[in-house]
């Protein structure tokens, strides 16, 4: 196994963290101790240990930054920067949480960086990663487009909330966090997390009923 130097870590890693060069990324899986074994050898400067690291969390890291920052390009830059922040300080990673929850938390705090770099940019991007659907052919056409229309409706709900309250519902509602587990990657205490998302909640359902109510209305 080679080693890169430690110096070296401070450099642009040869490799990125979203594609191979032939634009197809291979599923990789591994279990906790496997995990545990990746991180310890990318702390010691391993370069292939840590770029299966990437691999195993860049899809779900890239849906959760899509989900809160609503556009893909934007989304894309973040976690191309959050895992050269992961690779240039791994060392720092000292294992008191999970790998995912320190990769996520640097990943949270570039998207609200970016945000604030890209304030005046338009929110359009579709919460789930941009992909085409086939529709079901078995939804009558006027099924089919209020289930659209409903999802636009939540999706446009969630972006509207101030960032600091869409991270929580992302993280908890959307990506099925746990409780402690989306608190400590927000550096959060518990309470504080749930005051946030239930205060995110509420504006998101008041919102979608109101556009159901629109809708009935018409």
């Amino acid at each position: 196994m080679e080693v890169a130097p430690r110096s070296a870590r401070r450099s642009l890693p040869a490799w990125h963290p979203l594609h191979d060069g032939d634009g197809r990324r291979p599923a990789v899986t591994a279990g906790p101790n496997q995990e545990a074994d990746l991180v310890v050898r990318a702390r010691a400067g391993d370069r292939g240990a840590f770029e299966r690291l990437v691999r195993l969390h860049a899809d779900r890291l890239y849906a959760v930054v899509l989900r809160v920052s609503g556009d893909a390009y934007e989304a894309e830059e973040v976690v191309q920067e959050t895992f050269l922040r992961a690779w240039r300080n791994i060392d720092r990673f000292q294992g008191r949480s999970q790998f995912f929850t320190w990769l996520y938390r640097i990943g949270i705090n570039e998207a609200r960086r970016s945000q604030e770099r890209r304030r005046a940019r338009p929110q359009s991007a579709p919460l789930a990663h941009a992909e085409t659907q086939i529709p079901d052919e078995r939804q009558a056409p006027q099924a089919r487009a209020e289930s659209h229309e409903l999802r636009r409706a939540l999706e446009a709900a969630i972006l509207a909330l101030p960032l600091d309250y869409r991270m929580p519902l992302v993280l908890r509602d959307v990506e099925g966090l746990s409780t402690t587990q989306a608190a400590d990657v927000m550096e959060l205490g518990e309470a504080a997390f749930k005051s946030r998302l239930h205060r995110a909640r509420l504006a998101v359902r008041e919102a979608v009923d109101h556009f159901v109510a629109q809708r009935d209305d018409t």
